[in-house]
Order: structure tokens, then C-alpha cells, then sequence
């Protein structure tokens, strides 16, 4: 777990694993392709929109750093003399901690009905640790401002039952990352 945990630290690497997970096997993906789709996922533009700079700010610590990482852990093949990749049956241990997408079509599909429904709920789980933080937020901002007037043990009350409640929502629906990574941990 430590080790996926430290390929995954980095947004650079997480992208570049997402692009290569949405491409087979089989087929060779030239470094300079991920590059550009990191670095408009960055800047959140299009690759038609990037600029030069931006695609070697991100090319660069790819070439260097991230790739050399992921193919010294057996993830991919770079051949990085020639600029191009070849994933490995390995870098599907990260498919669950990431949701891949299509660039065109969107969230991939899952294999059936009812990992679609687990995944919209977790996704739902989580999206609410970021309303709970906005509502807490704005309670705190609207009473600390007296446009609302409540009594300070009421409000770190209120505050509290919404982080556990969205921890109790998040934890009744497990990922499947929680669940399959058993026997899928990377070799030290």
C-alpha cells in the first residue's frame, strides 16, 4: 500500500497513469502524447490550446523523473531513447484508485450495473466531504459575521454531526480499492 501511495503522490504521475490505463496493452503510446495530455489536464485547456512552454514544463520531470519511476516498478515499458510506452499487466493495481476517463466519451464504463451504482455512491461520499466542508465553512463565516445567531457550542455541534455523518456515508460505501488490493501489491 505504501508503495502505490508514493507513485500516486504526484497529480504528474496519477495523470500519466489515468492516460496510459485508458490505452491497451498492445499498443505503443509516445511519451510526447502523454505530456500533452497531462499538461492540459494541468492548466485545464485542451491539448490544441497549450503552449510550448507548457508542454515542456510538464514533458521534462515526465521524461526525467516520473516515467523512469513507473518503468523501474515494472508499470510500464519506456523506452525512453525513443520516447516511447508500453503498459504492463502491473498498472492495473491503480485502476481503482483512479477514475479513468475518456477524453471524448467521459468516465469509463464499469463491468456492470452494480459497480456503476457502488462507484456513483462513493463518488457521492466523497463529494460530500467537500459540501460538508463548504456548508461548515459558511455556517462559521454567517455566524462569526452575526448574520446567523447561534450559540457557539450549537455551532461546533452542528459542524461535527455533519463531518460524521458524511464519514458514516463515505464508510457504508466501501471502494473497491478498499476491497481488491490483497494481492495486488507491488513488489519491493
Amino acid at each position: 500500500m505504501d508503495e502505490i501511495f508514493h507513485i500516486l503522490q504526484t497529480n504528474r504521475r496519477r495523470d500519466a497513469i489515468e492516460y496510459l490505463l485508458d490505452h491497451p496493452d498492445d499498443d505503443p503510446v509516445k511519451m510526447s502524447d502523454v505530456a500533452e495530455f497531462v499538461a492540459a489536464k494541468e492548466h485545464e485547456t485542451t491539448i490544441q490550446k497549450l503552449t510550448s512552454a507548457q508542454r515542456q514544463r510538464v514533458y521534462i520531470p515526465l521524461y526525467q523523473s516520473h516515467l523512469p519511476k513507473l518503468d523501474e516498478k515494472n508499470l510500464i515499458e519506456y523506452d525512453k531513447s525513443r520516447g516511447i510506452i508500453r503498459t504492463t499487466d502491473r498498472l492495473e493495481i491503480f485502476r481503482p484508485y483512479l477514475e479513468v476517463t475518456d477524453p471524448v466519451e467521459g468516465p469509463s464504463r464499469s463491468a456492470s450495473d452494480s459497480a456503476d451504482e457502488t462507484s456513483l455512491l462513493r463518488r457521492l461520499a466523497t463529494d460530500s466531504y467537500a459540501t460538508t466542508l463548504a456548508v461548515s465553512t459558511g455556517l462559521f463565516v454567517a455566524s462569526t459575521s452575526g448574520l446567523l445567531v447561534l450559540p457557539e457550542l450549537t455551532l461546533a455541534a452542528i459542524i461535527i454531526l455533519l463531518f460524521v455523518l458524511t464519514t458514516i456515508l463515505t464508510n457504508v460505501f466501501p471502494s473497491p480499492s478498499r476491497t481488491d488490493v490483497g494481492d495486488h501489491r507491488p513488489s519491493h
